[in-house]
């Protein structure tokens, strides 16, 4: 069977953190401990190894996560870094489905963290009819 990729980007442009102030990203809208759910489509109910990219900007802890459809994808989703990143994600405990799926950001309220998601994409391998 032959396989294509296929993806969807989600613009969240959002300020994760306890308070507004904590960072200068006049970009990102402050959103305190999560972001809103984000909706995107996926066109299969075939989609396989699905991963998400994400742009993140001074991520000073572990703990914040990414949920597809209300799940966790499992691991880590959101490593510390200097500056801005780009980080991979595979999704295994969270399942993407045919038609709407949602996407939200939430930071480890645990923490005093402060930091900021530009874009998400997700990408999945969907089968060639």
């Amino acid at each position: 069977m032959a396989y294509r990729a296929n993806y969807a980007q989600v613009n969240v442009s959002a300020h994760l953190g306890p308070t507004e102030g904590a960072l200068d990203v006049p970009w990102a809208e402050y959103v305190g401990d999560a972001t809103a759910e984000f909706q995107f489509t996926v066109p299969t109910d075939r989609a396989s190894d699905p991963y998400v990219g994400l742009q993140a900007f001074r991520v000073g802890e572990f703990g914040h996560e990414i949920r597809i459809n209300g799940g966790s994808l499992g691991g880590f989703d959101v490593p510390p870094a200097d500056g801005w990143q780009y980080w991979e994600d595979a999704i295994t405990d969270a399942q993407l489905q045919e038609g709407t799926n949602t996407l939200r950001v939430h930071r480890d309220p645990t923490t005093d963290d402060s930091f900021a998601v530009n874009n998400v994409t997700v990408h999945w391998r969907e089968p060639v009819e």
